[in-house]
């Protein structure tokens, strides 16, 4: 369990943006706990108001209908308490989200590379985007396509298979704090 780092005050919210299976809500619960702020996920907010999973969600209505939901919902979490924010993989694609997060908090991507996201992902059943026929494949072009949107991130920290969460999380705070407007 983390321990809180004392006289650290979060001045915007952090939204954890990049690729599913990069970490960002394991790391940014971890974040979450040294800063002793809330964590929130959008894709469980959605799921909560919807009362279904994301899957469902896709199924149901399309990715269409679901983005609009995830940009309502990330706009609604920026302009509450100050916290860490985990966001969907595809949410940082919209530039009405990157501008959301960039006026009202900051961003931070969690670069985790193609072999390394496989292998986080590659055995799950709740990743509507990789249900088709060739689960790599469209992962691989997920990626090509996201990595150069992901770049304008804020900050960025680079993610590695080696690195526990809690380490992980003492990375991103490094950086967060270089940023004064960040913690103060």
């Amino acid at each position: 369990m983390q321990t809180e780092i004392p006289n650290r005050k979060l001045k915007r919210t952090v939204a954890m943006v990049g690729m599913m299976g990069a970490g960002k809500t394991a790391v940014g619960k971890a974040l979450a706990a040294l800063l002793g702020v809330p964590f929130l996920d959008s894709d469980h907010e959605i799921e909560r108001a919807a009362n279904m999973s994301i899957a469902e969600i896709f199924s149901r209505d399309g990715e269409t209908f679901f983005r609009e939901r995830e940009t309502q919902v990330i706009g609604r979490l920026l302009d509450e308490e100050r916290c860490i924010l985990s966001t969907g993989g595809g949410a940082f694609m919209s530039e009405q989200n990157r501008k959301m997060i960039s006026e009202r908090g900051i961003s931070v991507w969690l670069d985790a590379d193609l072999d390394l996201l496989w292998s986080r992902v590659r055995n799950k059943d709740t990743r509507p985007l990789l249900s088709g026929a060739h689960p790599y494949e469209t992962l691989k072009r997920i990626y090509k396509e996201r990595v150069p949107i992901y770049k304008m991130s804020d900050l960025s920290v680079k993610s590695a298979p080696e690195v526990p969460i809690e380490d992980m999380a003492k990375q991103v705070l490094s950086v967060l704090e270089t940023r004064r407007d960040v913690i103060g």
